[in-house]
């Protein structure tokens, strides 16, 4: 009997066009969740909050795709990691590294930083020379690393903006005849004589030399700053907003379907159990039942997350306590038609046990009204964990999307106008609520016949 009516359920939805759409917009959220579990590392997601593991990116810059809907081409940041390596043995020994970028931007870069680790004895010369479109070379650099008698790993940050750098640039600019006022010094390499920006490839080298053979670039990283960076851009703090947007499409699924799942069958259990043993149980149970109804859920919430813990599991758990009332109201009275067919009483009769007649004969007559408010009920999971997030009451350590818009309330980027840090999480809240509206509402018209009428 119970296969008859999966049958019939399934059949009756593939039918229900709204339905089907929930169904599509579901499996496009998992299909996310899964290229999150496999693109992104799980050391990036853990380190969501630690600033060091962002430093490389530019501060609120916009998502790339932005420079198809502009006139004028904006800076991307790129970060180069992977460089020509070239390496001379002789009497000076020299390790070179090159690093190729093609800049086709209507605007200056935000400068350029040079980040390498190095293995060493003695004190060799470091060099930084780039190589401009029109053939022009220019010695940005010339420095001799620490003195070290024994080998050492050393590690440096070399930003465009070092005074050293900045008087070579200006000297060597005026010299070849593209210095021009009102330039900063840093952005002279990418000026040109006559246009406002030398476009083109450039190639920035790095050379190493030393009499000692004993030396090596272990790490060696070339970040150019821009304006625009990665498929969502990033924010204040210097992270992939795409990264959160993505580790929070599981997060909200596994948040929003496990309060949903425990909730209703909490519900079910309860509201099915006191219709069936009825009398002083059902009385006592009910009354219990609407003191919890009674009981304000949020202002609660938000009590329990700052005396307790705002743990994501323990959230998910007080959820869970507040959700399932509704249910256990709509299962009873539904079990109290149930509990009177002849099949519930002739179970009775033979001496089966409650708990056999409840989990065999009752609860699975109820199961498509189980599925619709577990669908029914995802959406509002979602937006109450995010709303706590948002006040800053969620679990920190997540990237949930209600966290990303805390965040972006903190800095005020609504004001600031940083839409790409608001708009997109508050979308795929938007959408995960959609889908299972969707789906929810395609069940509740199939069982529900005055609706289907």
């Amino acid at each position: 009997m119970n296969d008859i009516l999966s049958s019939d359920l399934i059949k009756e939805f593939t039918k229900n066009k709204t339905g089907l759409i929930g169904i599509g917009i579901l499996l496009t959220l998992v299909m996310i969740s899964l290229i999150a579990a496999v693109t992104v590392p799980i050391d990036t997601f853990k380190q969501w909050n630690n600033p060091s593991n962002w430093i490389s990116n530019p501060k609120t810059s916009m998502p790339i795709w932005v420079n198809y809907f502009v006139a004028e081409k904006i800076p991307e940041h790129v970060i180069i990691e992977n460089p020509a390596t070239i390496s001379k043995e002789g009497e000076i020994s020299v390790t070179s590294h090159q690093f190729e970028v093609e800049f086709l931007s209507d605007d200056f870069p935000n400068g350029f930083i040079y980040e390498f680790t190095a293995e060493y004895s003695g004190s060799p010369l470091l060099q930084i020379h780039v190589v401009r479109p029109d053939q022009a070379k220019i010695l940005l650099l010339s420095t001799s690393l620490p003195n070290s008698e024994t080998k050492i790993v050393h590690s440096e940050r070399i930003f465009s903006t070092d005074d050293t750098i900045r008087k070579n640039i200006q000297i060597q600019s005026a010299a070849m005849g593209f210095y021009r006022e009102g330039i900063p010094n840093e952005d002279l390499i990418f000026a040109g004589n006559e246009e406002k920006i030398l476009k083109g490839n450039y190639l920035f080298l790095v050379n190493l030399y030393d009499v000692n053979e004993h030396m090596n670039i272990i790490n060696s990283k070339l970040i150019l700053g821009g304006k625009v960076f990665g498929i969502m851009g990033t924010d204040e703090l210097r992270r992939d907003i795409m990264v959160g947007l993505l580790w929070g499409t599981p997060l909200a699924l596994f948040i929003g379907i496990a309060v949903a799942v425990g909730s209703v069958m909490m519900g079910l259990i309860y509201g099915v159990y006191a219709a069936f043993k009825g009398k002083k149980t059902d009385e006592g149970m009910m009354r219990f039942n609407d003191v919890i109804y009674a009981l304000p859920a949020l202002p609660f919430l938000i009590i329990l997350a700052v005396t307790i813990s705002n743990s994501i599991f323990l959230i998910i758990g007080f959820l869970m306590i507040f959700s399932w009332v509704g249910v256990a109201k709509v299962s009873r009275s539904m079990a109290l038609q149930i509990k009177t067919r002849q099949y519930v009483e002739a179970s009775k009769i033979m001496g089966q046990k409650d708990s056999r007649i409840i989990f065999k004969h009752i609860i699975p007559q109820l199961l498509p009204y189980t599925f619709a408010s577990i669908a029914i009920s995802v959406p509002a999971a979602i937006t109450t964990e995010a709303g706590l997030s948002f006040l800053g009451l969620g679990d920190p350590t997540f990237p949930t999307w209600g966290q990303i818009l805390h965040d972006a309330n903190t800095f005020g980027a609504a004001a600031r106008g940083l839409w790409w840090w608001i708009v997109p999480p508050g979308l795929m809240i938007a959408i995960t609520g959609l889908a299972f509206v969707f789906i929810g509402n395609a069940l509740d018209t199939i069982i529900n016949p005055r609706l289907k009428r």
